[in-house]
Order: structure tokens, then sequence, then C-alpha cells
């Protein structure tokens, strides 16, 4: 499955969820994932629970529901394979407006990439 193509040409809401190093879960809205030329997929986050968490566990999952009724999306199982603070790209990739004072007491920002280990089908056990 081409990941780009598909977030490219899709609506809807994602939820990634992310385990602590005693396997305690978490689940979180997020918007699309970046992806990038080499097949992983890249998400901004802030410092709160979902990153502390990939601190400790590098596993995660996004599930994305498309927009328009039905149960229509993707699984994905990710692993986080590094992170970054490269403003600059966050700056560029970043989707939401706020003001530069707003976006700062937010916090810090973080580029968080991962690799695609495993595509599902939303409902039911078809690989992708």
């Amino acid at each position: 499955m081409d990941l780009k193509e598909y977030f490219a040409n899709r609506t809807g809401t994602g939820v990634i969820s992310t385990a602590d190093a005693n396997g305690r879960v978490d689940s979180a809205i997020y918007s699309r994932p970046h992806l990038l030329a080499d097949g992983s997929l890249a998400m901004i986050m802030r410092e709160r629970l979902t990153h502390k968490n990939l601190q400790e566990n590098p596993y995660a999952t996004y599930l994305f529901i498309e927009s328009g009724g039905g149960y229509q999306g993707v699984r994905l199982f990710l692993k986080k394979i590094r992170e970054d603070e490269n403003q600059q790209l966050i700056q560029q990739l970043t989707r939401r407006s706020l003001t530069p004072e707003e976006d700062q007491a937010k916090g810090r920002k973080f580029m968080v990439y991962f690799a695609v280990e495993k595509t599902l089908s939303l409902i039911g056990g078809e690989e992708l």
C-alpha cells in the first residue's frame, strides 16, 4: 500500500497508542502522519505522555478512521527509529496555525520518525 498516496487523498481521525515500560497504555488524537521518501513516517509531538512513552518503549500503533461514515481506514504498527528537534523542518510541516507566542506556550516540539512494521485494514486482519 502506498501510504503517501493514501493519506494525501483521505480525511479522517487518527489515534496513536503507546505504552510505557510497564505496559500502561495511552491513546491520543493525532493528525495524519508525514510520509517520507524512504517509506518511514514522521509525526510532530509535544513533550507529553505519548512522547514520554516512546522514550521507554519504541512501539506504537496508529489507527486512522476515514471520514464519510462506515468503518474504513488503516492500522499502522510502528517502531520509533529516531527523533530530532529540527525546528525549521517542524515549522515547515506544522499544519496548525498558532501565533509564535501560543506555540511557545504549548512547549517543546519534536519530530519523531517511525518505521512501519505492518499495515492492516481498520476492521479485520487483512494486511495491506
